[in-house]
């Protein structure tokens, strides 16, 4: 899967993953590879994301992420 991470002054991360968590606005949640389209609001919290067990982390103030056909995107402020 690819994670894309955008910020208003371009994109910040773009990297292979095989699961992401994120901090959902509802509850947080996981998407893993094959995962449903969706997109949903995001609260201020760690969009945790890597390999396995291998979890980086990317501090976010809200936003929204859409997922569709393997890519997640996630429009943040910073």
């Amino acid at each position: 899967m690819t994670l894309q991470i955008i910020t208003p002054t371009g994109c910040v991360l773009q990297t292979q993953v095989t699961r992401v968590f994120l901090p959902g606005s509802a509850s947080a949640f996981e998407v893993l590879k094959g995962h449903a389209p969706i997109v949903s609001t995001l609260y201020k919290g760690k969009v945790r994301y890597g390999v396995g067990e291998d979890l980086r982390e990317y501090d976010v103030k809200g936003g929204f992420v859409k997922v569709e056909d393997n890519t997640i995107t996630v429009c943040t402020e910073e």
